[in-house]
């Protein structure tokens, strides 16, 4: 089973590349993002690859970070979604975005997605929601500009409300959540960090 690729590329067309490695060509389609990283023909790539097998077909998917591969792989599992049908999401939503829409329910912005009708985007937070914990550092990806930094707070429960608000959560919903979470810890809230925080608050929305 290939599971990734470093080679020349020798073809290159929408969406798809071809990579010389010593000489054999593996064609592999690729995300929107994996295709622009795609200098020219005759320049070095590398992809991780993910080999799809069926009784007619073997057809390879590149990835340009493993993060990327694994949420493809997680698609994959959900009742409708081929691996086609993920690679479409993945060219169109980053993975980021798609774990905060998933993690929120946010059912528009997932119909919104090319192919995902309104049963699909619920079978994929209804399947995906509780499987999100290898990508649970991304949610706390508020988007900030990274020039001017993460903005931060003395305060790391007001820290959460705002990356709860960040992710879509009303601020009166979000404020209600961390009141819970303090009331279950107690104390022990003081010692725990905004990640701990924000997964124990997402706890009682869920």
């Amino acid at each position: 089973m290939i599971a990734s690729l470093s080679g020349i590329v020798s073809h290159k067309h929408a969406g798809r590349v071809i990579i010389d490695v010593m000489g054999v060509g593996y064609d592999v389609l690729l995300t929107t993002r994996g295709y622009q990283q795609i200098k020219a023909i005759g320049e070095k790539c590398f992809f991780f690859i993910h080999t799809n097998v069926r009784e007619d077909d073997i057809t390879l998917y590149g990835f340009d970070d493993l993060e990327e591969k694994n949420f493809f792989l997680l698609l994959n599992k959900v009742s409708g979604v081929g691996p086609k049908l993920a690679l479409t999401i993945l060219s169109a939503l980053s993975v980021p975005d798609l774990c905060r829409a998933i993690s929120t329910k946010n059912l528009a912005h997932l119909t919104a997605l090319p192919g995902i009708g309104k049963k699909t985007a619920q079978r994929l937070c209804m399947e995906l929601h509780d499987k999100l914990s290898d990508f649970e550092h991304l949610l706390f990806t508020t988007g900030d500009n990274e020039e001017n930094g993460p903005q931060t707070s003395s305060n790391e429960v007001e820290d959460a409300v705002s990356a709860l608000v960040n992710l879509g959560y009303q601020q009166n919903i979000a404020t209600q959540a961390l009141r819970s979470v303090r009331k279950k810890f107690g104390d022990q809230t003081q010692e725990m960090k905004i990640e701990e925080l924000i997964r124990e608050a997402l706890k009682t929305l869920g």
